[in-house]
Order: C-alpha cells, then structure tokens, then sequence
C-alpha cells in the first residue's frame, strides 16, 4: 500500500556497529526494535529487506578512491578507517554500503510511487564526507539518496533537516555552495560539541548563501529551546519549497546521552516528525524519508525513534 511506511531493518544493517565497547555499537537496532514491537510498530509498518549498494551507487557522491580505502580496511579487519573515531572490522564495508543500498531501496520504493515514507533507524550518517570517514560514519548514506535524486530522477531543489545533537557537517559542506539543497540544522553548539561546525553565521556561499539554516544551542536546552526555534526550520522550508524531504532524527539530543547535553525528550521528535510529514504533504508530494543518525542511550534511541515512526505512520 503505497501510505504504508516502508521500515528497513534486518541482521545485514544490524551489523554496522563498531566492536570492542564502541559507542556506536552493534547493538543499537536491537535496541530500537524491541521498543518498535512492545509499541506494535512492527504491525503498523511494512518492513523491508536490507540491500548493498553497489560501487556505481557509492560513487555518486563518494570518491572511488576512498571507497577502495574502505574495502581494503574491511577486506584486513582492522587498523582505523579515519583519524580515531571510527574503527575497521571484518565486513566493515559490506555493512555500510547496506545502509547506504537499503536508504537507495526506500528512495526508489518512494519514487516508484510505491509509498509516501521511509524509516531507517541505521542509517543518516551525517559525518562522511566524500573522500573521508569521520564521526563513526563510513559511507554518507544521505548523500548518496541526495546525489541520487538528481542523477537518476531529475529531483534538484532536496529538503534535509538535522535534530542529531552533532551538526551534519557530511552534508552541510558538500552543498555548501548548491542553492538546491535546503538545509536546516538544530545541535549542540559546535564551540562545546564535536565537529565544532554549524554556526549562525554559515548560511551557505555563493548563489546558496541564504538557502542553509544552522541554530546552535547552548548545552542544557530542552523540548521548550527546540519547539521555539523550529518555527525557523518550518518558515525555512516553505520560504525554499523542496521536492522532496529528508530527515535526520538523531536520538542524541536527548537528556541522558552520554556523548552530549542537550536536554530533549522524545516529544521534541515527535513534533519534528509530525510537521515535517504535513510540509512534505503541502509542497513534496507526501514524499519524506527519515534515518535514525545517533543515539548512544539505547533508551533514548529506541524511544525517539519509535516516536518518529509513530508519526510517520500516523500521518
């Protein structure tokens, strides 16, 4: 049914999770789907197989050289696949270019008219960049759909908008100059908070100066902080109109997080959610794909993303 919303989960995504007591551990799926079945999510979803992405798709917006870099790290198991945060394993590639190729299924299911919606829980992985790894991120599964849409379905003017604690510095620098990407960010202020980016002042460059949105907020804000300031992000997008919508729910802005100290409960997903799903039903076509990002209180993840998924099949 083309208004079910299309869940991707599954032991192939469940393997993106870095070993040894890593924050980002694999676990984090596990945790988000026990929550989605006590709550009868499972039911109210169309749940979808994973898929690998394939070199053509990774090389959309990742450069084949640094996609080689990570096979061959996965391929000996080990060593680091960035400056220090984000580790090799065995099958390291093979897991992310899943998350990569499942976010490429749900953006075809949606283009296909075969739903309105999407969820991944693994997946927004904001930090990548196109020749590097950063911030437990490998490949920039977001990126690709963006890159994507563009090259396989003529979509130009993209909505994304980022509640992750840590600013999408994988997205926002890659378009900082492309006034076709509508971007919208609400984090932790960079001067307290890893990658230490997304300030006020940067609005985008060149012909997209004006069309990128960053609202920084001090350590200790809470749902009342980020329900004032998201009236920006709505005007932002209305003022903009995109095509199609992207959403990167990060469950790290929660109170509790161990990584970071915002204060959020779920409710402020919820509401995210909620009003993104009917701006994407007034200017993109219904059509909203939403990745899970980060979350290291594997409390808070599965509560905030079953709150996004609520809302999605709700709406």
């Amino acid at each position: 049914m083309k208004n079910e919303v299309k869940l991707y989960v599954g032991e192939s995504l469940g393997k993106y999770g870095f070993p040894d007591g890593h924050p980002f551990g694999p676990d984090r799926q596990a945790a988000f789907w026990k929550e989605a079945v006590r709550q009868g999510l499972d039911k109210r979803a169309a749940i979808m197989d994973p898929r690998m992405a394939s070199l053509e798709e990774l090389h959309r917006f990742h450069t084949p050289e640094y996609v080689a870099w990570v096979k061959e790290r996965s391929d000996e198991g080990g060593g680091l696949i960035d400056y220090g945060d984000t580790p090799a394993y065995p099958e390291v590639y093979e897991a992310s270019a899943t998350v990569a190729g499942s976010a490429l299924h749900g953006l075809d299911t949606i283009m296909s008219g075969g739903a309105f919606r999407t969820f991944q829980p693994i997946g927004g992985l904001h930090h990548a960049r196109r020749g590097n790894a950063a911030g437990f991120c490998v490949f920039n599964d977001i990126g690709v759909v963006i890159d994507t849409l563009r090259a396989r379905y003529g979509i130009r003017r993209i909505g994304y908008v980022d509640i992750d604690v840590h600013h999408g510095d994988g997205l926002f620098y890659p378009y900082e100059e492309d006034p076709d990407v509508i971007y919208a960010d609400i984090h932790q202020d960079g001067r307290t908070l890893y990658p230490g980016t997304g300030h006020t002042h940067e609005t985008g460059k060149g012909a997209a100066k004006g069309m990128k949105l960053n609202i920084p907020l001090p350590p200790g804000m809470g749902d009342e902080e980020f329900l004032r300031v998201w009236d920006r992000v709505e005007q932002h997008l209305r003022q903009f109109k995109p095509e199609f919508i992207l959403f990167q729910c990060g469950a790290d802005s929660l109170a509790g997080d161990p990584l970071a100290m915002l204060q959020y409960t779920p409710a402020a997903h919820a509401h995210a959610a909620k009003r993104l799903c009917a701006l994407a039903g007034e200017m993109a076509g219904g059509r909203i794909m939403g990745f899970g990002g980060g979350g290291y209180n594997r409390a808070n993840l599965a509560a905030a993303w079953c709150a996004v998924l609520d809302q999605f099949i709700r709406a």
